[in-house]
């Protein structure tokens, strides 16, 4: 009989990870090596591998056959609906996936916007798809739902705020843009995927992910502001007032990115409770220091 060392080191684990190039999916990826994982990992763009790394070229409507047939865990960084439905469709072996959605699918539910209520439908239906895979090849699913996400300057929103912000040295709020929010960073939402996949408690589960701090849009925008340099002025109108602003620049065509419905959002508390997460896999978010880095800027 052949025995195994006791010096023989364990096998790596071995992940799939889509959106893997994007911002969570980026500092997953940092998370994931440095515990020494091997990880293959989707770009639409050819990039180079490492020995714990091997990328493939390819997006979910045009999937390389290059894939690996079996994993321990697959992560899912980037579009909700189009994961699912390769998730639904596809053969490869693997008892663990985490699946990251976002709380929009309860903010925009009611949304006057079609398009914003169409949003939170899909990201609803494609949860339920990926958690009616998961059972029905016996493997344990978990969602999780961030807020709003800020820390790698790729974000559309608190990274469009402070462009339009730099762009013309001055943001515009209306006077009652009190709507409290959890603003959570990216590097916390790699951390709390990193946990869920080793936490029995997160199996089958769906987690919102606030921010470690409730403060309300004032002075969430005003701290980002605060960090830049030279720091854009703040303007606080009422509303007839934001309104007319509004109107000019939209017109002016300074607004171009601007989601649909966000400045009625400005009003609205948009909070999570965290302590499902923290009780099942040890969730611990940061509170908001923000830093110019975050933003993409030097």
């Amino acid at each position: 009989m052949t025995s195994i060392s006791a010096s023989t080191p364990p096998r790596a684990r071995h992940a799939l990870v889509f959106g893997a190039s994007g911002a969570i999916g980026a500092a997953l990826l940092a998370r994931l090596r440095d515990a020494g994982w091997t990880v293959d990992a989707l770009s639409r763009a050819p990039r180079a591998d490492d020995p714990q790394l091997r990328w493939h070229t390819g997006a979910f409507a045009a999937m390389p056959d290059t894939l690996p047939t079996r994993v321990d865990a697959i992560f899912s960084c980037g579009p909700l609906d189009q994961f699912s439905l390769w998730y639904a469709g596809a053969a490869i072996e693997c008892p663990r996936v985490v699946a990251f959605g976002s709380t929009s699918d309860a903010t925009k539910q009611a949304a006057s916007d079609p398009g914003e209520r169409e949003l939170a439908m899909r990201l609803r239906t494609s949860g339920e798809r990926v958690f009616a895979a998961a059972q029905a090849r016996g493997a344990a699913a978990t969602l999780l739902r961030p807020t709003l996400v800020y820390g790698s300057g790729r974000d559309r929103n608190l990274s469009l705020i402070v462009a339009l912000a730099r762009r013309s040295g001055v943001f515009v709020l209306p006077a009652d843009a009190r709507g409290r929010r959890q603003p959570v960073h990216v590097d916390d939402l790699a951390a709390a995927a990193q946990a869920a996949v080793d936490a029995p408690a997160a199996h089958g589960q769906a987690f919102a992910l606030p921010g470690g701090e409730t403060l309300d849009y004032r002075t969430m925008v005003a701290r980002t502001l605060a960090c830049l340099q030279p720091a854009p002025r703040l303007l606080v109108l009422p509303g007839p007032l934001f309104d007319a602003a509004l109107w000019a620049a939209h017109r002016a065509g300074r607004l171009q990115g601007l989601p649909p419905g966000a400045v009625t959002r400005m009003r609205e508390d948009l909070v999570f409770d965290a302590a499902p997460a923290q009780m099942a896999f040890g969730y611990a978010p940061r509170a908001f220091r923000p830093g110019p880095a975050m933003f993409g800027v030097d």
